[in-house]
């Protein structure tokens, strides 16, 4: 009988392979190990250990990518606490009691390959490193098409000069750092700021460059100029003005004063009327006179930020509420209509009385004449003719006029 090998699947073969991979990593992640450094020259330089086991009974450094004695920098014994220099040692280097090695003033010749051999109870074990020395680079130059502008018009663009390779570069704007927004853009290699439109809280400008140990070479700062405004302008006047109108006598005096906030300062002009007064920011009228009356503007101008602003005042004579009356008053016309009225009432009532008068006396001379017995001035409606004393009177015509008569017969 043949017995043969159990199969194995796909999946159990490559979780197989990827345990021995993780093992291996384990077993290298625990040997020692050189982090490379970068420092400048001049300045102290480190090159740091990791995954030291414990027990170290020496730490020996090496000039190269070997460990031979002639090699030997430093050595240093954590048990007894003593250092021991070798063959290559510049009198700059020393070991730490971590196993570190410093290197104080650092040299361009410094550069290279370094080892070290960490001597244990049960071994040893070895690492090599690099350590790189650069030379100062000189400080970043900035340059910019323009250092005067005028506010909110036309963009401003900065350039940040350097030699330094790889060097992260950043912008200042007023001594605060910037990245690119709605107001600035900055180019992708970060060597060019272009600011859009400017602000007048906007003073200075810098740019820096990091260097490989983390230390910022600034440049020289940029000092802007920017032009702005005039905002507003300022009328101030002596009398006051108020709501545009300024009262004045003919005589007084009267004083105006124009000023606005700008920079550069702004031009003044005043016009009178539509004519051109002065160019001045003040205007002093001694003694005011009909003809100076009227419309005045004042005109500030900014020819470097391209804004031009005015305000208008009128000078007028100051107004007089009218004069209101106390009592009793009425007006020459209307003394002359109650006259009037009066004098035709007086006459209507006169002509009343006289006729109440006639009419009275009469009545009564027509009443004694019917007492008598006889009428005068009574008219037959049928043969119209008069009856005198009870009898008809002929030839007598109808248009006679009538009369207080003593009656025919009457005695005396």
């Amino acid at each position: 009988m043949h017995l043969s090998r159990p199969r194995r699947s796909p999946w159990m073969e490559l979780a197989l392979v990827a345990s021995l991979l993780a093992c291996g990593v384990c077993q290298a992640s625990d040997r020692i190990s050189i982090i490379p450094f970068t420092s400048i020259e001049g300045f102290w330089s480190s090159l740091d250990l990791q995954n030291v086991p414990e027990g170290v009974q020496e730490y020996i450094w090496h000039r190269g990518a070997s460990d031979n004695a002639e090699n030997m920098i430093v050595s240093y014994k954590p048990p007894s606490n003593s250092w021991q220099s070798g063959p290559m040692s510049s009198g700059r280097e020393n070991v730490t009691n971590k196993g570190s090695l410093v290197i104080k003033d650092s040299l361009l010749n410094d550069t290279g390959y370094y080892t070290v051999r960490v001597d244990l109870s049960n071994g040893s074990q070895r690492a090599t490193g690099r350590l790189e020395i650069q030379e100062w680079e000189s400080d970043p130059v900035i340059s910019a098409n323009t250092s005067f502008l005028a506010e909110n018009l036309g963009p401003l663009t900065a350039f940040c000069h350097t030699n330094a390779t790889n060097a992260t570069v950043q912008w200042y704007v007023n001594a605060a750092q910037v990245s690119s927004n709605d107001r600035m853009t900055i180019s992708p290699d970060l060597k060019t700021l272009v600011i859009h439109q400017l602000s007048r809280y906007d003073y200075t400008l810098q740019c820096a460059v990091e260097n490989a140990i983390g230390f910022l070479q600034r440049s020289e700062i940029i000092f802007l100029t920017v032009a702005y405004g005039p905002d507003s302008v300022m009328l101030r006047t002596s009398p006051v003005t108020l709501g545009g109108i300024l009262s004045a006598e003919i005589g007084s005096q009267v004083q105006m004063n124009c000023s606005s906030t700008s920079r550069p300062s702004p031009t003044y002009r005043w016009i009178h009327d539509g004519s051109f007064l002065s160019s001045e920011a003040s205007i002093n009228l001694p003694s005011l006179a009909w003809k100076q009356m009227g419309k005045y503007r004042c005109i500030v101008e900014n020819p470097v930020a391209q804004v031009t602003m005015y305000k208008d005042v009128w000078i007028q004579k100051p107004w007089k509420p009218p004069v209101v009356r106390t009592g009793f008053f009425i007006s020459g016309p209307l003394v002359v209509f109650f006259i009037v009225m009066t004098v035709l009432g007086v006459v209507y009532l006169c002509g009343i009385l006289v006729y109440t008068l006639i009419s009275h006396f009469c009545t009564r001379c027509l009443s004694s004449w019917v007492k008598g017995g006889a009428l005068v001035g009574v008219w037959d409606a049928e043969a119209s003719t008069p009856l005198r004393g009870g009898r008809r009177v002929k030839g007598e015509g109808t248009s006679q006029e009538l009369g207080c008569q003593r009656p025919y017969g009457a005695d005396t």
